[in-house]
């Protein structure tokens, strides 16, 4: 019999580390190679991990809940073929008990406790304290340095420490949570005062307490990663939203059309949001600043049309991207959609298919909602909503001129745009062409 060693994977090139989330095996389990035997949860996807090896799951190092660094071994399986696989030399120490977060000293951090997870201090042992950068800010290793997690951003604003002036042990020098918190732990940060004229850096919520009667449940992994991201996002960008009704009778006519010979041919069930996609890809490029990011005094022009869709699951939301959406028909643009967003409920999208949108196209619709005000994603311009569509009683020109009334299926279109980087005139001149591109969408379009 040998031993197999089961590591925390790395889901992306900029994740330093995740959390396991549930065990979907138990000790003694047989578990046969590439079944799926645990999910975890990072700042980029909620995933299951296949076993490396089939074999009988002997050991179980890393509790659900627990957030370990990248390459910790989790658990070990028994199996007759194959040799152990060893983590990497250069992987942190695995990760102890809960209990081991008892021994941080509260009078240096008073809320260091409620930052660290389980993994926090026996990995702290391993990485040298973090030095002050001497830097411009400007060069592509400070860039890939600030690039930190929410969690380490959350940390860091908490306690009032600046993560460009600090050298980390992540990859180019990038701060990981281990890193903050054994600056921390040092005494070296001092809680900055609460300021509300600084809302979101160093002051915290309401201190809300539970009334009797009331329920109350821990946040699920990916509901803290969605509150951070929104946080962050709102903070980051200037938001503003306009408004554009759209006439979809012509794509509704044109779907009922191409319906049943477009399920015979593809298998695919077609619906409004690729015939969206294409006039809204259509448009990013007239319109380039829609597609675009803001860094510090810069903007970044996107030469790729790479759409996330906001797919709502039931345990919170993920944005699978389809990348290169300007290259697909309407028949891959519908195979990409529903490959994503199955992929998506399933829990098995790659890391980097959740990665690298240059815009986003959210559809509260579905759920009845007219129009929203949805919040821009870091790292892009401007986020689409689209409200529900229904049919409504509109005002229009007759044949002979003369106003009447007709049935049009119609919907609310809402554009959150990013005002550091896109005017007000340029957003609405985007929401003209995609209403005019679905207005007088092609027969002929494939």
């Amino acid at each position: 019999m040998a031993r197999v060693d089961i590591v925390m994977p790395q889901m992306g090139e900029s994740i330093a580390e995740g959390t396991l989330s549930k065990w979907l095996k138990k000790v003694g389990d047989t578990v046969k190679r590439d079944e799926p035997i645990f999910e975890i949860s990072t700042d980029k996807v909620d995933a299951e991990i296949p076993a490396p090896s089939g074999g009988t799951l002997a050991e179980i190092l890393v509790t659900e809940g627990q957030t370990v660094p990248v390459s910790t071994v989790v658990a070990r399986l028994e199996t007759e073929i194959g040799a152990v696989v060893a983590a990497p030399s250069s992987a942190p120490p695995k990760a102890e008990p809960a209990q081991a977060n008892a021994s941080a000293t509260p009078s240096k951090a008073p809320a260091l406790a409620k930052a660290m997870t389980s993994s926090a201090s026996s990995a702290s042992s391993a990485v040298k304290h973090p030095a002050p950068l001497r830097g411009n800010g400007n060069s592509l290793e400070d860039r890939l340095r600030t690039k930190s997690s929410p969690l380490v951003r959350k940390i860091a604003a908490e306690h009032g420490v600046e993560i460009t002036g600090m050298q980390g042990s992540g990859i180019a020098g990038r701060v990981t949570k281990r890193d903050i918190l054994q600056y921390l732990e040092s005494g070296a940060a001092t809680p900055p005062r609460p300021s509300m004229h600084a809302p979101g850096l160093g002051v915290r919520g309401p201190n809300v307490e539970p009334w009797p009667g009331d329920t109350v449940e821990t946040m699920s992994k990916i509901r803290q990663l969605t509150s951070d991201h929104m946080v962050i996002a709102r903070r980051h960008a200037a938001h503003v939203t306009s408004f554009f009704e759209i006439d979809l009778t012509r794509v509704s006519r044109l779907r009922q059309k191409m319906r049943a010979s477009f399920e015979a041919q593809t298998g695919q069930k077609l619906t409004y949001l690729p015939f969206i996609i294409r006039a809204v890809v259509d448009a990013l490029n007239q319109h380039a600043a829609l597609n675009a990011a803001h860094t510090e005094n810069q903007v970044i022009y996107r030469k790729q049309y790479n759409i996330g869709i906001a797919v709502a699951l039931d345990w919170g939301l993920i944005v699978p991207v389809i990348k290169r959406a300007d290259d697909l028909s309407l028949s891959g643009l519908t195979k990409s959609l529903n490959d994503l967003a199955e992929r998506a409920r399933t829990k098995r999208l790659k890391p980097e298919e959740v990665q690298g949108a240059t815009f986003t196209i959210t559809n509260p619709g579905v759920f009845g909602s007219l129009a929203g005000t949805p919040i821009i994603p870091a790292g892009t311009s401007a986020i689409l909503g689209l409200g529900a569509i229904e049919k409504r009683p509109k005002v229009m020109a007759g044949p002979d001129g003369e106003d009447v009334i007709a049935v049009r299926t119609c919907a609310y279109f809402s554009l959150s745009f990013d005002h550091r980087i896109v005017d007000g005139a340029d957003a609405d001149k985007f929401l003209a062409s995609v209403k005019r591109g679905l207005e007088t969408y092609p027969d002929s379009q494939p």
